[in-house]
């Protein structure tokens, strides 16, 4: 197996995106950094690759992957009827630590698995990720750990458990946050928090004060631990990109 690229060095770096890319060309997966966890990524438009990520963390199809976007633009061609508070989230949070999940365009040609018609979109704010995004799109990505363990905050732990499932690996030092993303359900009527990770409910209310559903937790509830989730970006249980889950 290949070593991580360490893109800490430039020339490394370039090197390391470029085989990445040629990778999620070739329907293969891969391993990068993100501003919440390590991910692993797969072409969202390839659905062998993306059945490959979901066999690399030992998923079925009811745990489809969140996806991840190189631009706030993007979203329009993935997801339909955007509302203006989901505008106004990404504005006040993209690139970050903010997991969307709304409706998909059901024009598009891919299969993340059982969606239900919706898919959950992120803009992360890494360079590293962001510059992989630009060359190759949008792209599926999960927590680059296996179902049922910790996500990976150092590319080694992401080599530890996924080993040659992954053909390249892109190493960017220990992760900024450490946490995962918060998910808010813009997917069926008033905006929903299903998780709070990085973002917290007063930072998301602040930027968006109304439109919000009632909790069903009290709002001074502790955040989900950050070993729960199992996407950068992503929902614990359920999965983002399934219909909108009765619980956080």
């Amino acid at each position: 197996m290949r070593p991580p690229f360490d893109c800490a060095d430039p020339v490394t770096r370039d090197r390391g995106l470029s085989a990445a890319h040629n990778a999620i060309k070739r329907g293969e997966v891969v391993v990068l950094p993100t501003d919440t966890v390590y991910g692993i990524g797969a072409d969202a438009f390839n659905p062998a690759a993306v059945k490959r990520l979901l066999e690399a963390k030992g998923r079925g199809r009811e745990m489809p992957p969140p996806v991840l976007v190189p631009e706030t633009r993007t979203i329009d061609g993935l997801a339909s009827s955007i509302p203006f508070a989901v505008r106004e989230l990404i504005d006040a949070f993209w690139p970050g630590a903010l997991t969307i999940v709304c409706r998909a365009q059901p024009s598009l040609t891919w299969d993340l698995g059982e969606t239900n018609g919706t898919v959950a979109l992120r803009m992360p704010l890494h360079p590293v990720a962001l510059e992989l995004l630009a060359r190759t799109g949008p792209m599926a990505v999960s927590s680059a750990n296996t179902t049922g363990r910790p996500a990976a905050t150092l590319v080694q732990e992401a080599v530890e458990q996924l080993g040659e499932s992954v053909r390249v690996y892109l190493d960017s030092g220990a992760s900024p946050e450490g946490a995962p993303s918060t998910i808010v359900d813009a997917s069926d009527g008033p905006l929903r928090i299903l998780r709070l990770g990085a973002i917290s409910e007063a930072e998301l209310k602040a930027a968006v004060p109304d439109g919000w559903a009632e909790p069903d937790r009290p709002a001074d509830a502790a955040p989900v631990a950050p070993e729960a989730p199992e996407a950068p970006g992503a929902a614990a249980a359920p999965e983002p990109g399934t219909a909108p889950p009765t619980s956080g």
